[in-house]
């Protein structure tokens, strides 16, 4: 068991560093790396915009993508094959987007939007077939709700590690490969920089899906037995039909949309506000750590207090942060133990989150009839997807109504722009916070408890329904 968990835990680390390099870094290489000089602002939202309509457009798909995952039977088991595809498509991609496309982001930006879109969507699709695949194992791999708290926390793990890894090493990274590749000195970014990075982050994405791959294994129970084939267009009404899956799915896209798009802009605002960029590259080190702490406490905080309290408990510890980020100004220790008080809870309300969908998958068959693990569970990424889209366009807006781009300098900034990135940074992600804090309270009644009794009564009325059939065919 300890192989699997170690192995999971390895393939979630691969996977939000690509996640976070793709949602986090993505709007900074562009709007600071591919394009600069005259036009560099509306060239850039017209890349952000490309991003943020193929994305919605594409979420769509993802309830397909799950109800393929579902109705695959393969000798590997149904997520395997397409982790491992997902996995290599889109880190190529990741690379490719990172780079300026054979030159034609300089030569023909005509022919350089086009390809971009088409690599884009290549890219995005195959991620989502990674990303479900990889999050859907978890009710295959156990369905006690114990033994899927301990396959959740060690992913979280290492998903925080991968994640806040890759605020370590961003700067450096660019840094360096910009002065190997491209000569740049004085700490200088360059597009070799970003695509050196870029390289560096697909890897590790693919070896962490090989990590998963070879190293877990789903287990096989009645209740996983009984699963019917889901038919493409029953797969909204899948989701539709489980009340508790979407008041959850709500709670939760406003609480990722208020995290990526705050965390998103804090490199803005080490670089533009206080004037050091490379004084963010501590963050990574600070939450990192804490996700180190943060993250085993799940399962005796849960047990303690239950989900419905960590997630509820955690926002109002974060709305905290969000008032110390807001007294802190250009003062960097005060930045950093505000970040600390924002992130240490995140890990453990994604978790509260993540554990709660999973057991929606057993809510739902017993409520349906039907089983649908992967069409299930595919409403996380998609909310992912859809918090990383919208954040994306806000982090553009925000960087260029406030003034903060190409080499402006925290000088250039004036207090009207200032108070715009404040609002996009702190302001609305608060709002937006409360909010999810207010639906998980009163909307999602999923609880442990509750999950427990479902899984007593599908186990009592399946084996029924055994007996009966096995009656019925001695007679």
């Amino acid at each position: 068991m300890i192989k699997q968990y170690f192995s999971y835990a390895l393939g979630a680390f691969g996977h939000d560093a690509f996640y976070a390099t793709l949602n986090t870094y993505f709007a900074m290489f562009v709007t600071s790396a591919l394009f600069v000089g005259k036009g560099a602002a509306a060239e850039a939202g017209i890349v952000t915009t490309m991003v943020v309509v193929i994305r919605l457009i594409e979420i769509a798909f993802d309830p397909m993508i799950g109800g393929m995952v579902d109705n695959t039977d393969t000798k590997m088991g149904k997520f395997k094959p397409w982790l491992l595809a997902g996995a290599i498509v889109s880190s190529v991609g990741l690379i490719l987007m990172f780079s300026s496309l054979f030159g034609l982001a300089d030569s023909n930006r005509t022919m350089y939007y086009l390809l971009f879109g088409i690599v884009f969507v290549i890219m995005d699709i195959f991620y989502s077939f990674k990303d479900i695949s990889f999050w859907s194992m978890l009710p295959a791999l156990s369905v006690d709700t114990k033994v899927r708290n301990k396959f959740g926390t060690v992913g979280r793990f290492g998903s925080t590690l991968g994640s806040q890894g890759v605020i370590i090493v961003v700067v450096p990274l660019v840094t360096y490969f910009s002065m190997k590749f491209s000569g740049a000195r004085g700490g200088a970014e360059t597009r070799a920089g970003w695509l050196g990075f870029a390289i560096v982050i697909g890897a590790v994405s693919l070896l962490g899906a090989l990590a998963t791959f070879f190293g877990t294994k789903e287990t096989k129970s009645l209740i996983r037995e009984n699963t019917e084939k889901t038919r493409f267009r029953d797969v909204f009404k899948v989701i539709g039909e489980n009340d508790q899956l979407m008041w959850l799915g709500l709670s939760y896209l406003l609480f990722a949309l208020s995290y990526v798009v705050t965390n998103s802009l804090l490199i803005y605002y080490f670089q533009y506000v206080i004037g050091n960029g490379k004084a963010y590259s501590v963050i990574g080190g600070v939450t990192a750590l804490l996700g180190v702490i943060s993250v085993p406490l799940f399962p005796f905080i849960v047990s303690k207090i239950t989900r419905r309290g960590v997630y509820v408990g955690g926002i109002c510890m974060m709305l905290v942060g969000y008032i110390l980020f807001n007294l802190a100004g250009t003062n960097i220790i005060m930045m950093y133990i505000a970040d600390a008080v924002f992130f240490f809870p995140y890990p453990m309300i994604f978790l509260a989150a993540l554990m709660t969908i999973t057991d929606s998958v057993e809510y739902g068959q017993y409520k349906n009839g039907t089983r649908n693990e992967s069409v299930t569970l595919s409403v996380r990424p998609l909310i992912d997807k859809l918090a990383g889209a919208f954040s994306t366009g806000i982090v553009v807006i925000a960087a260029v109504q406030a003034g903060m781009t190409g080499n402006a300098k925290p000088s250039d900034i004036t207090a009207h722009g200032m108070f715009i990135f404040h609002s996009f940074i702190f302001y609305m992600p608060m709002i937006l916070l409360i909010i999810s804090a207010l639906i998980y309270q009163f909307k999602v009644t999923l609880s442990e408890k509750k999950h427990a009794e479902i899984v007593r009564e599908l186990e009592k009325k399946l084996e029924t329904e055994e007996a009966e059939e096995d009656s019925q065919a001695t007679k």
